[in-house]
């Protein structure tokens, strides 16, 4: 069940050498950024989280997974059975923060409690014309060449040494429940597509995605909703202009079926751009499937 259900996550966290140039791509990638006091760089989308990336100076690597909780009290709770404290969050937005580390060493950090900003509203979707129907009459689309409109952050990816372990690390801890299973055989699994438990409020299909594969532990991507499928397109574009690197897209994924295009940033860190993506409640069924069998999880 977990000590307390996370209502999402809530950001990723990275040191790179050049926050400027990591403000640049931010910008070129759709986030709203801007530093702090601390000295570090924040960016939001456009959902009314105070911040959902944040950089600080350092050596390039990535440093920390952020969920949140439902409330103060949940956080509280969960500070009690991991034998720590609840501190003051000094990071935009305020309220409470919990620093756990996780069988890997991942800090995990678990916020609750923020103040929001305001929310920006998305962009419409077009009525759209297709061979079984054509209700666009006698109207044009027009699009606006610029960056995606992040709407959210959605999940994140992380390589693990040991996935058996580090799911119920966090199943215990957080609620989580698997969406799809992936396998190499039928007593070997490889990894978890995990979703937050809202009882009977659909949720996204992941909100983090376990992996153990042949590399050694760490960030693989975090994942980022914009507006529709024409956001999408309009974002990889403008990103293309600005010579920005490209890693795999566009294409429509198996599992979670998000219509998705991966970039990284000035030093290899995947951000993904999606849209489209599956729901669930709590209670979906799993289904496994054999990574042999279907091979890469997308198609281009």
């Amino acid at each position: 069940m977990g000590v307390i259900k996370i209502e999402d996550i809530a950001h990723v966290r990275f040191a790179v050498p050049d926050l400027q140039k990591m403000q640049s791509f931010l910008v070129d990638f759709g986030l709203d950024s801007a530093f702090d006091d601390d000295g570090r760089l924040y960016a939001h989308a456009r959902d009314g989280i105070p911040y959902n990336h944040v950089t600080e100076q350092g050596e390039a690597g990535f440093h920390a997974l952020g969920l949140r909780a439902e409330n103060v009290g949940d956080l509280e709770k969960l500070a009690a059975s991991e034998g720590v404290v609840a501190e003051d969050n000094d990071a935009p937005g305020g309220g409470k923060i919990v620093r756990l580390t996780d069988p890997d060493g991942f800090l995990v950090e678990v916020v609750a409690g923020q103040e929001r900003f305001e929310v920006c509203e998305s962009p419409s979707e077009p009525i759209r014309n297709s061979v079984a129907s054509r209700p666009r009459q006698s109207r044009t689309i027009r699009l606006r060449s610029g960056p995606s409109h992040v709407m959210r952050l959605g999940h994140c990816v992380l390589n693990v040494s040991n996935f058996r372990k580090s799911e119920r690390w966090y199943k215990e801890r957080f609620g989580l429940i698997t969406s799809d299973e992936i396998e190499a055989s039928p007593d070997l699994a490889l990894g978890a597509f995990m979703r937050c438990d809202r009882g009977d409020q659909p949720t996204d299909h992941h909100t983090l995605f376990l992996a153990q594969l042949p590399q050694k532990p760490g960030f693989l991507h975090a994942a980022f909703e914009v507006a529709n499928m024409d956001d999408l397109m309009l974002g990889h574009a403008y990103l293309k202009s600005k010579k920005h690197e490209a890693a795999w897209g566009v294409g429509r994924h198996m599992l979670g079926s998000q219509i998705f295009d991966y970039w990284r940033d000035p030093w290899g860190h995947e951000l993904e751009h999606w849209t489209d993506g599956d729901t669930d409640h709590a209670r979906s069924i799993y289904r496994p499937v054999i990574w042999w069998r279907h091979g890469r999880l997308g198609s281009v």
